[in-house]
């Protein structure tokens, strides 16, 4: 463990590419997580706070600490922004909905923010801010609306999960490192 005096010592953060599932181990044999990170993490029992699925990309926390892991994952307990890529020209409208929250199967989906970054063809570049993390709640959420030009169901292309509260993603895809201590406190003052 290559850790310094500023490093926290209970959280790490990795830039998950897109192709690994988040667990332990799999029973199909794909590509985990743990692939990316060294053998101690895994043997000492860090665990990924909250999920990214198998073609989400960006930033994954991990902790030993089940208290931080909770307050960081909890409805409401954090915010935490998303870019994404939306196949369909999502509208004022669209934006709106999702602000208001939008019923899909389940229940209801909504965002506390969503920014047009722009366009390209008939897809839509996005920054979206939550603060709860159901089940792929981004792509439910958009893929409950429609398309207005072509009828059909939004759909995510592409996600990558860019900041848990005061926290930047800032490494490499595929690579890890602690947070700092100071990174730590302003993200869970009350756990430093």
């Amino acid at each position: 463990m290559n850790s310094t005096a500023t490093d926290s010592k209970k959280l790490l953060v990795l830039n998950k590419p897109k192709g690994y599932i988040v667990t332990r181990s799999d029973e199909r044999g794909r590509k985990t997580v743990y692939d990316l990170l060294p053998q101690w993490v895994f043997d000492d029992g860090w665990m990924p706070i909250g999920r990214l699925d198998l073609d989400s990309k960006g930033l994954l926390l991990f902790t030993r600490d089940g208290q931080i892991g909770n307050a960081l994952t909890k409805p409401g307990g954090c915010v935490k922004v998303y870019e994404i890529w939306v196949r369909g020209h999502v509208t004022d409208e669209h934006i709106a909905a999702a602000k208001r929250g939008v019923k899909s199967k389940d229940d209801i989906l909504k965002a506390l923010n969503v920014e047009k970054l722009g366009t390209g063809g008939a897809k839509t570049r996005l920054r979206i801010t939550i603060d709860e993390g159901k089940n792929r709640h981004i792509r439910r959420l958009f893929g409950a609306l429609k398309d207005p030009k072509f009828e059909t169901p939004l759909k995510v292309l592409e996600l990558k999960r860019m900041s848990i509260g005061g926290f930047r993603l800032d490494v490499e895809s595929g690579k890890w490192r602690f947070l700092l201590v100071e990174e730590e406190k302003r993200l869970i003052p009350q756990f430093s």
